[in-house]
């Protein structure tokens, strides 16, 4: 169950790009909110944008130099699931520490489980019973309805519908304004298009689109990616 604490938190952010700007925006306003959240800057692979400064916070270099910056914990703000597992990974392996973060928008209701590392948009919902794994995204405007289940490194699009006790496996993509009826069942590493109609129970590594959804091709295993 994810706490919220109004101990203070120094979070770097992993990821400078347009996404990081979202995840930068969303730790400033739970700062500015009084939820013991601050963000300290970025790190990000591109060498060439240390040093810079985004929204107000410094890039102090790659994602490597986690360990010679002081900071309380990380949050990866990679929009890719592949890479961002990747990385998720790699630094839990290097033993840091990661937060869960929500922007004051976002209206999350009682009884939610939220794996760490997951961020929550402004304007997401996520409805009773529901459960979300690590290193998530629940990106703007989304919902997610009662009981449904999210795998680890997974993302939820903005606008996205989902009925409730709809099942998203590991590292699937649920894309921009698509719709997920009730008590589907999406497997692992799928690509669902933005827009399609999920009416029935998508098998792993699917590529759907459409209206209703429709299988398209197969992708890679997410590790391969």
């Amino acid at each position: 169950m994810a706490t919220w604490t109004n101990e203070p938190v120094c979070v770097l952010i992993a990821g400078a790009g347009g996404h990081g700007q979202v995840v930068a925006d969303i730790l400033l306003a739970e700062d500015a909110a009084g939820r013991g959240l601050r963000p300290i800057g970025f790190v990000d692979d591109n060498a060439s944008l240390t040093g810079k400064i985004v929204l107000g916070l410094p890039i102090l270099g790659t994602i490597a130099d986690c360990a010679t910056i002081a900071h309380d914990a990380v949050i990866l703000a990679i929009g890719d699931n592949a890479m961002r597992a990747r990385q998720f990974l790699q630094l839990q392996q290097n033993g840091e520490q990661f937060t869960t973060i929500r922007h004051p928008s976002a209206i999350l209701a009682r009884q939610v489980a939220i794996g760490m590392g997951t961020v929550i948009c402004a304007g997401a919902i996520v409805n009773p019973g529901a459960k979300i794994g690590c290193n998530a995204i629940l990106n703007s405007g989304c919902i997610v309805e009662h009981h449904c289940v999210i795998g680890d490194h997974v993302h939820i699009a903005p606008g996205v519908r989902m009925g409730g006790e709809v099942v998203v496996g590991e590292g699937t993509l649920v894309g921009i304004g698509s719709i997920v009826l009730p008590g589907a069942r999406i497997g692992a590493g799928c690509v669902i298009g933005g827009g399609a109609v999920v009416t029935a129970d998508v098998a792993d590594n699917s590529v759907m689109i459409g209206v209703p959804a429709r299988f398209i091709r197969n992708t890679p295993p997410m590790w391969q990616l």
